[in-house]
C-alpha cells in the first residue's frame, strides 16, 4: 500500500523531502501546508500535489492523509506532532524532535497512546553506510573502538534574521546540526558494545554564544567502556564535516556522513585505514535519494504495525536530546522559548484538561472537601519548567489531582516550578497541594511559621490542603507541636495536617491531647510503605509504617497513608535491583535483603502473569491495603508515570495478597 503523505511546512529541508517521495512508489505526497495559501500552492504546483491548504490543523482534518512530515522551525515541532499524533496521523519530525528532552517525553507519549508511528528525522540513520560501519566494527576490521571524531558544521553569513541564527526559533550550531554528531558517537558506542546506542557518562563542553545562539560548540564525550569522542558543530563556521571513528588497529572515515548525495541517488565512500596496509576505500551505493530512503524506512515500519523504526528509537532520541540538553548546559545555552512564559499552555497549544479516557480512581479525606487522586505526584525531581510541565501536565491529564511538595526540597526550585505550573494553568482550585515543613535541623513548632510563609509564597497559594511535619523531634512535647500546627489551621493557611515519620505512640499521644483540648488533630501520616520492606533507613530520622505493628495500628485506627517511597525506590525493577547489581548505594543499603529479592520475585512471577511489569503490581500492593492509601510516586519520566498509572488496574486477589506478603 502507498503511504499517503502530508507535508507541514514548505522551506528548503521541506523540498528535499517531497523530491526524494518522487523517487520511490512506498510513499507519495497527496497534501501540503503552509503558513499562507500562497505559500502552500506555490509549493503544491512544484511537486504536483493535489491538496494544499494555508493552515497546518486543516491539513491534520484531512482524512485521506495517512503520515504528516513536520518541517517547520525547531520551536513549533513539539506542538505540531502532538497534534499530529492526536489527530491519528503517523508522524516524521525533522531533528530535533523537540528543543529539549522534557518536551521530547510529551511528544512520544502522544504518539504512544495514540498508537501511531513517530520518528525524528535523522535521514543519516537510514543510509546503507551505516549498516557497513556497523559490519565492519562488529567483525573487528578495526581492532577494538577507542575514539569517535565527528563534525557537522557550515557558515550561514552574517544574517541573524535566518532559522539557523535566529535565536527566537532556537537557532545555533547544537540544535541544527551538532544533534548530528552527537547522535553518531552514541551511535557507535552502541556498536562497539552489542547495543543499540549507549548515552554518555560525561560530557565537557566549550562554544562561543553571540546574538542567544552558539555560533560553535564542541564538546567531549566519555562512554562506558573506555570510549571517547570529540564531537563540534558551527552554523557560523565551516567544518569539514566528516566522521571518523578509531581502533586499537586502525580506523574508518566516512566521508559524506550526514548528507550523502542530498536529493540525488549516488555512491558514498568508507575510507578504512590499517598500519602498514593502503587505504581501502569501501564504496556504498544508494539508488535513490537519502530522503526517499528515509521514506521506504517509515512506510515499511509501518506496514509491519510497528510505532518506532530501528533506525531512531523513541529511546535513542530521548538519549541524544538529554546529550544536547547537557551540551548546552555546559556552555550556558537556554532559549526563551524553554522560559516559564512559553509553558503558559500545553507543549499541543490547547488548554489543559482531563482526558476523556483517563482513568484515575478518587478517594477522600475527613475534613478535606476535595476528590483525592488515588496516586499522589511527588515533586522533588522536577530540573526546569519544562521538565515540571511535561511531568505534571501528563499526571494532570490522567486524572491525577494530588502534589506532593516540600520546603527542604531541591533548596525551593521545586516548589517555585510548582508555583510557575499551576498558575500557568490557573487550576490551583481544582487541585489538591500537600506541603512539608519543620526538616531536621530545623525540626520545632517554631519553624512551621517561617517556613510555611516561604513555602507559600514560592507555590504562589495562599493554603496548603494538608501539611506534615517532615520530622519528628520526640525532645518537643506533642502539644507544642498541635498547638502550632492548630495555629496556622486558625490562620487559614492549612487545612489539614499530619506527621511524616512520625512513630504510632506519638500520633496517638498527638491525638489524645488534640481531643481533650478541643483542637484538631492529625487526619494523616506519610510514612515508608512498599512491599518491599526497609531494611535501614533511607535517609536519618526516616520510618516505615510497613512493619506489622504500624499496619495493625493503621487498620485499626482507619487512619489515612501517604506513604513515600511506595515502589521501594525502583527495587522492583529487576533491570536497577538484583543481587549482582550494586551500583546505587542507598538502594542496596536501604531494600537489599533475601526477603525483598523474594517478593520481588514473586511480584514478577505475577507480572508474567498479568502481562503487566513488575513495578505496576509492587504498586497495587500498597493500593490494595485495608486502609486508606494514596501512594507517593516520584517519576523522573513519563514512561514511569505510564508504569505507575498501570498499578491501577491491577486487581490483585487475596491469595496474591498473601503470596507476595511471604505468608504463602
Amino acid at each position: 500500500m502507498t503511504l499517503k503523505w502530508g507535508l507541514i511546512a514548505t522551506g528548503h529541508i521541506a523540498r528535499s523531502f517531497a523530491g526524494g517521495l518522487q523517487q520511490t512508489d512506498s510513499g507519495e505526497a497527496i497534501a501540503v501546508a503552509s503558513r499562507s495559501q500562497s505559500g502552500a500552492d506555490a509549493f503544491a504546483d512544484e511537486f504536483g500535489i493535489e491538496r494544499r491548504y494555508g493552515d497546518y490543523d486543516k491539513l491534520l482534518a484531512d482524512p485521506d492523509v495517512d503520515a504528516v512530515y513536520i518541517a517547520t522551525p525547531h520551536i513549533s515541532h513539539a506542538r505540531w506532532a502532538i497534534r499530529a499524533a492526536d489527530a491519528g496521523k503517523h508522524v516524521l519530525c525533522e531533528k530535533p524532535l523537540t528543543l529539549n528532552h522534557a518536551d521530547a517525553m510529551t511528544v512520544i507519549e502522544a504518539a504512544r497512546r495514540n498508537g501511531v508511528l513517530l520518528m525524528e528525522a535523522l535521514m543519516y540513520r537510514t543510509h546503507p553506510q551505516i549498516d557497513e560501519l556497523r559490519s565492519l566494527i562488529i567483525e573487528g576490521a578495526i581492532g577494538d573502538v577507542r575514539f569517535v571524531d565527528a563534525k557537522f558544521g557550515f557558515n550561514a553569513g552574517p544574517d541573524f534574521s535566518r532559522r539557523t541564527t535566529n535565536k527566537d526559533l532556537a537557532g545555533g550550531g547544537i540544535l541544527d546540526v551538532g544533534v548530528y554528531p552527537m547522535s553518531f558517537a552514541r551511535l557507535v558506542a552502541g556498536m562497539a558494545s552489542g547495543k543499540p546506542f549507549v548515552n554518555p557518562i560525561s560530557i565537557r563542553a566549550t562554544g562561543k554564544l553571540r546574538s542567544g545562539i552558539d555560533e560553535w560548540a564542541t564538546a567531549s564525550l566519555s562512554f562506558e567502556g573506555g570510549i571517547g569522542a570529540q564531537i563540534a558543530t558551527a552554523v557560523q563556521v565551516g567544518l569539514n564535516n566528516v566522521a571518523t571513528v578509531y581502533g586499537t588497529s586502525g580506523s574508518i572515515t566516512l566521508n559524506a556522513p550526514w548528507i550523502a548525495n542530498g536529493r540525488e541517488r549516488g555512491d558514498v565512500v568508507l575510507s578504512i585505514s590499517r598500519a602498514g596496509k593502503p587505504t581501502e576505500d569501501r564504496v556504498v551505493s544508494l539508488d535513490r535519494s537519502i530522503f526517499a530512503r528515509e521514506a521506504d524506512v517509515i512506510a515499511g515500519s509501518i506496514a509491519k504495525g510497528e510505532t518506532q523504526c530501528r533506525e531512531m528509537t523513541w529511546a535513542d532520541t530521548l538519549g541524544n536530546l538529554a546529550a544536547t540538553d547537557s551540551w548546552r548546559n555546559e556552555i550556558g545555552l537556554i532559549y526563551g522559548a524553554e522560559e516559564t512564559p512559553a509553558y503558559t499552555l500545553p507543549l499541543s497549544g490547547t488548554p489543559l484538561r482531563v482526558a476523556e479516557k483517563a482513568t484515575m480512581p478518587y478517594s477522600s479525606v475527613s475534613g478535606l472537601d476535595k476528590r483525592i487522586s488515588r496516586l499522589v505526584m511527588g515533586m522533588d525531581n522536577q530540573l526546569s519548567i519544562a521538565h515540571a510541565t511535561a511531568m505534571f501536565d501528563d499526571f494532570y491529564a490522567r486524572g491525577g489531582n494530588c502534589f506532593d511538595s516540600a520546603h527542604i526540597y531541591g533548596g525551593g526550585v521545586m516548589e517555585r516550578l510548582f508555583g510557575e505550573w499551576h498558575t500557568n494553568r490557573d487550576i490551583r482550585d481544582d487541585i489538591v497541594l500537600i506541603g512539608k515543613g519543620a526538616h531536621t535541623p530545623n525540626c520545632f513548632p517554631d519553624a512551621i511559621h517561617t517556613q510555611l510563609d516561604i513555602s507559600l509564597n514560592r507555590l504562589q497559594t495562599d493554603a496548603l490542603d494538608i501539611y506534615f511535619l517532615h520530622r519528628d523531634d520526640t525532645s518537643v512535647p506533642v502539644d507544642e507541636w498541635i498547638d502550632a500546627l492548630n495555629a496556622e489551621v486558625d490562620a487559614g493557611r492549612i487545612r489539614l495536617f499530619g506527621g511524616s515519620n512520625w512513630t504510632t505512640e506519638r500520633l496517638d499521644a498527638a491525638n489524645d491531647y488534640a481531643t481533650d483540648n478541643d483542637r484538631q488533630g492529625f487526619s494523616a501520616v506519610s510514612n515508608n510503605f512498599s512491599l518491599a520492606q526497609m531494611i535501614d533507613p533511607v535517609w536519618p530520622g526516616c520510618i516505615a509504617a510497613s512493619t506489622p505493628d504500624f499496619k495493625t495500628w493503621l487498620v485499626d485506627n482507619q487512619m489515612t497513608l501517604f506513604p513515600w517511597s511506595s515502589q521501594a525506590r525502583g527495587f522492583f525493577v529487576p533491570d536497577r535491583a538484583h543481587p549482582d547489581i550494586r551500583v546505587d548505594d542507598m538502594l542496596v543499603r536501604s531494600w537489599y535483603s533475601p526477603e525483598n529479592f523474594e517478593r520481588q520475585g514473586r511480584c514478577v512471577e505475577i507480572a508474567k502473569r498479568r502481562a503487566v511489569q513488575p513495578v505496576s503490581v509492587a504498586l497495587a500492593y500498597v493500593l490494595h491495603q485495608p486502609f486508606p492509601v494514596f501512594p507517593l510516586i516520584g517519576p523522573r519520566h513519563i514512561s514511569e508515570t505510564v508504569s505507575s498509572c498501570e498499578a491501577l488496574s491491577v486487581s490483585l486477589s487475596e491469595e496474591e495478597m498473601a503470596f507476595l506478603n511471604l505468608e504463602s
